[in-house]
């Protein structure tokens, strides 16, 4: 195998490209919409949320960091996501504005950061990202499941409705989200000024 191919279909590269070839799944269950289906997208979605600590993990352990792995990994996070948030507006889950609050917001920010680059502005990751990022996965993952179950809490039993509890969860993750945004935003105002002084 070429060094070519070697760096594209390495390990972690292969599990990044199943994440993105699983989303049309995720995305016809949550449609089909039944609890059954709706079981299967979340441990689909799960599945992908492992994967994406995996391939960073066994990339960073191995030395199989790569050009091909930067690119695709974020990318696959923002496609299962975006896939995730359009078939919740589209089962009527969600409020589209909400949707286009946090869709604005990747993009926003994913455009600001590829100009810092042409600048030569680095754009450290903010704390809030990573809180943004862990709420928003636990909160799109209860309302993937949607449906009420009951839990058992040691002895005690009650009825959780998953995507109740999963839509409060979502809702901290944009203020995480609008937060660290700002923070990108004035990252790469100071980023700015700085360059222009010399």
């Amino acid at each position: 195998m070429s060094t070519v191919k070697q760096d594209i279909f390495n390990l972690p590269n292969s599990l990044t490209m199943l994440r993105i070839i699983i989303i049309p799944a995720v995305m016809y269950l949550m449609h089909l919409g039944d609890p059954t289906s709706c079981m299967i997208s979340a441990l689909l979605f799960t599945a992908a949320a492992v994967t994406d600590y995996l391939d960073g993990y066994i990339a960073r352990k191995r030395g199989l960091v790569s050009i091909t792995g930067k690119f695709l990994d974020p990318l696959a996070d923002k496609l299962i996501v975006m896939a995730v948030l359009l078939m919740l507006v589209q089962n009527q889950h969600m409020p589209a504005w909400l949707c286009a609050i946090v869709l604005g917001r990747e993009i926003s920010i994913t455009a600001l950061r590829a100009l810092a680059s042409t600048e030569g502005i680095v754009m450290a990751a903010q704390s809030g990202g990573k809180y943004k990022t862990a709420f928003q996965l636990i909160g799109l993952l209860g309302m993937i499941i949607h449906y009420e179950y009951v839990i058992d809490w040691f002895l005690v039993s009650d009825r959780v409705n998953f995507h109740a509890v999963g839509f409060i969860i979502f809702g901290v993750s944009v203020f995480f989200s609008l937060w660290s945004g700002f923070k990108y935003s004035y990252d790469f105002i100071r980023g700015i000024d700085q360059v222009k002084k010399g």
